[in-house]
């Protein structure tokens, strides 16, 4: 199939993109297109107006601000990967990168388009909600809010933006200790997972928990993450026993659903399993480079 009729224009700044969101209702924005032309081919999204933010210079570009990195919302998957300036200050990301679709994907894919479509199976809703990121959106009308990730994710394809805000950056708070892995399960190469585990594990000098964080995908309409169960754990000596005890409660505290992919049960064994190695791993990666 073919998408219905639509309007198309393509603003040079971002004052104009958010003149043609503001003049329709049922505008939409065209990134790297990865989510949105599939959905339009389909006729699942039938934007009236197609606005094509690709030709703004500012949305490309990438700033680090000593704790923090803004990331314009056009910087693509690949540089996201490559970009020695984000490896550094958030390793997890060229990580979680790598296990995204295909390099034809992740050339044209963008994160700002990933965050917006907000499929809770996606690798960066999840790091955006572990490492506490903030979304920077604009309107004509509003000016510039910052959302941060916890609020961001409404519901399965669902964002707490408004039909006339565009995501401009993203900022991403560096990780300045300890260590973090990701895990996930699909069924092919390049398909959306079943379920994604990400953890942050930092520790102290005696082997006990600084600081540990997790975050969950594909087992529920938005990333998971709780951080009374994170906090409850801190203290306590890191063990195997301790990384299988935190991947059985965070399962249980989960609420998956059967869908035709997988049931609920398998999700939630999945998560419980992978969260149990991506934690492991985190500790390992910590404790190497503590030197203990």
């Amino acid at each position: 199939m073919k998408p219905p009729v639509f309007e198309y224009v393509r603003p040079a700044s971002l004052a104009e993109a958010l003149d043609a969101l503001a003049s329709s209702e049922d505008a939409k924005v065209l990134a790297g297109g990865q989510s949105l032309i599939p959905m339009m081919n389909m006729r699942l999204a039938r934007p009236g107006l197609l606005v094509d933010i690709n030709h703004i210079p500012e949305l490309t570009e990438i700033h680090d601000n000593g704790d923090t990195l803004h990331l314009g919302a056009l910087v693509r998957h690949y540089q996201l990967e490559t970009d020695a300036r984000i490896k550094a200050a958030f390793p997890l990301i060229p990580e979680a990168e790598r296990l995204i679709g295909h390099p034809a994907i992740r050339t044209r894919g963008t994160i700002g388009g990933s965050l917006s479509h907000a499929d809770p199976a996606a690798e960066l809703p999840v790091l955006a909600m572990l490492g506490e990121w903030n979304m920077t959106v604009h309107s004509r009308d509003g000016g510039a809010r910052t959302i941060p990730a916890e609020e961001f994710f409404m519901s399965y394809l669902m964002t707490t933006m408004g039909p006339d805000e565009l995501l401009t950056r993203i900022t991403v708070p560096k990780q300045l200790a300890g260590a973090s892995h990701i895990r996930e399960f699909a069924v092919r190469s390049g398909d959306f997972a079943l379920a994604i585990a990400a953890a942050m594990v930092s520790l102290n000098g005696d082997g006990s928990i600084a600081t540990v964080r997790f975050a969950l995908g594909g087992v529920g309409d938005v990333p998971w993450r709780n951080r009374e169960l994170e906090s409850s754990f801190v203290g306590t000596m890191g063990s195997d026993a301790l990384w299988r005890d935190i991947g059985r409660q965070a399962a249980l505290a989960i609420d998956p659903v059967d869908d035709m992919h997988a049931s609920a049960a398998h999700r939630r064994q999945l998560a419980e399993t992978l969260l149990t190695e991506s934690l492991h791993r985190a500790a390992e990666m910590a404790r190497e480079r503590s030197g203990r």
